[in-house]
């Protein structure tokens, strides 16, 4: 199982601006990690990563990636824009921590966000 790649406070803020009900957000994020984690040597070896963490890999994407993400999934295209705006809130957010904000926004100019969730190398299994 892979790690949440959005942070719950960045849920809390793209519910508020989207169409979509706050309850159903984190619902559409999980089917969406769910199809992303299994994909993610793909966008390893085919995207630019722009930021990494210990739970977390974000990839700069063609535009229009997020609809043809949200098509495979079912989504509707408010589902899909609150999706999309989730993964790049997430960014920014890594984005103030790090100072490079404005470098993010620009990239979203013509580029799209994936934030991929990833298990931490330091986490065992106490199996």
């Amino acid at each position: 199982m892979s790690a949440d790649p959005i942070d719950g406070q960045v849920l809390l803020l793209t519910a508020a601006k989207a169409s979509v009900s706050p309850s159903r957000l984190p619902e559409l994020v999980d089917d969406a990690q769910a199809l992303l984690s299994q994909r993610l040597a793909h966008y390893r070896h085919e995207f630019e990563r722009i930021h990494t963490d210990e739970f977390t890999e974000a990839f700069l994407v063609e535009w229009g990636h997020w609809e043809d993400l949200g098509a495979e999934l079912g989504m509707s295209e408010r589902e899909i824009a609150a999706v999309r705006r989730a993964h790049e809130e997430q960014v920014l957010r890594a984005g103030r921590r790090t100072d490079r904000e404005d470098e993010f926004e620009t990239a979203f100019e013509i580029r799209e966000a994936v934030c991929i969730g990833v298990e931490s190398e330091c986490e065992s299994d106490p199996a």
